[in-house]
């Protein structure tokens, strides 16, 4: 009698936690497949797939209602950060927020984060959205204190209150919607001129002595360091392994810049999701006809 009743005991345990496992799963939303959402057959003049199985995100190779709604049951929020200190990204800087407001991740919970000099007076900080940048961090190479400055805050703060996360420039103007189709574990973005070269004239560091080098021959694609997205520990893993390219450089006397040390850490951590040069085009120069519609115009002249 004691073991039967102990049997059923167990089984009653057992159908319980049944019970609770297929409410958990029923709960929890489904994973999203990409060709739930991916359609790269509608874009045959552009690459839409890399050699990793990768997507590319042009305009119409995607469905966004289908990725709205995925999204927003999963009740995420985006962080954006916005790396303003020198003077013409700070005048540009309401511009960005206002657009950012308009176009960015519509729908979805969003943290803006934005890195002005401690002592700025052009900005009406809000304590709870502007992040200072010190007097010790000044004197460096601009792109060297973006990341310098987004690694310290993903640690410090960034890294418990997102789920995901995009670093910009002030320099960048949204023109168009950019949402969840923009979403991945680490998210490049296709450099706008540098796209349409053939691939022996890209820009990569050919020097072997330093920490950015890439033999020729090798090489993806090459990726602007303008506008940068993922989990907050990838885009720490990056920035990481980044400062430590800049420290070996300077250690071997060479000086590479940022986007080579970022396409070295790319050709070996592949991104997840790359976006097309529709994220990112300079504003001086006319679209091609590949680019349908542009997201984020670049105003700097730079990256």
């Amino acid at each position: 009698m004691v073991r039967w009743r102990r049997r059923r005991a167990l089984l009653l345990t057992a159908f319980f936690l049944a019970l609770v496992l297929l409410e958990y799963h029923r709960r929890e939303p489904e994973e999203l497949r990409l060709s739930d959402w991916f359609t790269p057959r509608q874009r045959p003049d552009v690459v839409t797939m890399t050699s990793w199985l990768a997507p590319v995100v042009w305009e119409g190779t995607f469905n966004r209602e289908v990725l709205r709604r995925h999204y927003e049951s999963r009740n995420l929020t985006v962080g954006l950060a916005v790396f303003a200190v020198e003077r013409k990204a700070r005048v540009m800087l309401d511009l960005f927020l206002t657009s950012a407001n308009r176009h960015f991740m519509a729908g979805q919970r969003v943290i803006f984060y934005v890195t002005v000099e401690a002592s700025s007076s052009e900005w009406n900080q809000d304590k709870d959205l502007a992040l200072g940048l010190e007097g010790d961090s000044l004197w460096l190479d601009p792109d060297l204190a973006r990341m310098k400055d987004l690694g310290e805050n993903i640690v410090s703060r960034i890294g418990r209150e997102v789920d995901f996360l995009f670093s910009m420039t002030a320099s960048q103007i949204f023109q168009g919607d950019m949402g969840p189709e923009a979403l991945g574990t680490l998210v490049a973005q296709l450099h706008g001129w540098w796209y349409f070269r053939r691939p022996w004239e890209l820009p990569f560091e050919r020097r072997p002595h330093s920490a950015a080098y890439i033999p020729f021959g090798q090489g993806d694609f090459y990726y602007s360091g303008a506008l940068l997205g993922g989990t907050p520990q990838a885009l720490l893993g990056l920035v990481e392994e980044y400062l430590k390219g800049v420290e070996r450089d300077l250690r071997a006397g060479v000086n590479s810049t940022y986007e080579s040390h970022l396409n070295r850490y790319l050709l070996s951590n592949k991104p997840a999701k790359l976006l097309s040069p529709e994220y990112n085009w300079d504003a001086t120069l006319l679209p091609p006809p590949e680019i349908r519609s542009v997201k984020v115009s670049q105003h700097s002249g730079s990256h």
